[in-house]
């Protein structure tokens, strides 16, 4: 089933606009391991060989090649139980946003509130590194989206659905962020309304 699920997800996000090419990488936690998209494959074209389980270590439990990215995916694992689901791609607007080394944060309507507060910029390392993995892991202790300097984004949530909207919605935050820019003087959310939207969220 994990497997069904990281394939029509690799889909809807090529659908979308989320992904392009063979950018970015899925997993999903399980009882068994992680299964995660294979090195070099095409989100948007998933097939089922296309997804490798490995352990809590990065090992390769099964036939083929775990996306470089792997252990930031282990990391994100192991820092937060609650998390079964990552998402990591290279939006247009929110890769911009990563490219001017600009963290999302201003007040400018209510889903940005509910969803994130603020989406943080981890500084740049090289992909694949392990200092890419310290540098992006320190942000989600209580973020649920980072973006990476120059780099890309990356989504967590107990569900690959739940992942896909937090990325898509914050995607849609990089946009309209950059839209209110162009058309110049947007209107903030005063303190009061952010706040009520926080007392709000932590009512939940």
């Amino acid at each position: 089933m994990q497997k069904y699920e990281i394939i029509e997800m690799g889909r809807k996000l090529y659908e979308k606009d989320l992904t392009f090419a063979t950018s970015g990488n899925i997993s999903v936690k399980t009882d068994r391991g992680i299964f995660i998209t294979a090195s070099g494959t095409a989100l948007g074209n998933l097939k089922d060989c296309d997804l490798v389980l490995i352990d809590f270590e990065g090992n390769e439990l099964s036939d083929g090649k775990a996306s470089s990215e792997k252990m930031l995916h282990v990391a994100i694992y192991m820092q937060r139980p609650d998390v079964k689901a990552i998402i990591h791609t290279h939006p247009v607007n929110l890769t911009s946003f990563a490219v001017c080394h600009e963290p999302l944060k201003e007040p400018i309507m209510s889903e940005n509130i509910l969803y994130f507060e603020d989406i943080p910029v981890a500084d740049y390392a090289m992909p694949s590194s392990m200092e890419l993995v310290e540098k992006t892991v320190q942000h989600l202790n209580n973020r649920d989206v980072v973006m990476m300097a120059n780099h890309g984004a990356v989504a967590i949530a107990d569900n690959l659905e739940h992942a896909f909207q937090k990325m898509e919605t914050a995607e849609y935050y990089a946009k309209v962020t950059l839209n209110t820019r162009i058309l110049g003087n947007p209107k903030n959310l005063s303190e009061k309304d952010v706040q009520d939207l926080i007392n709000l969220k932590n009512s939940k």
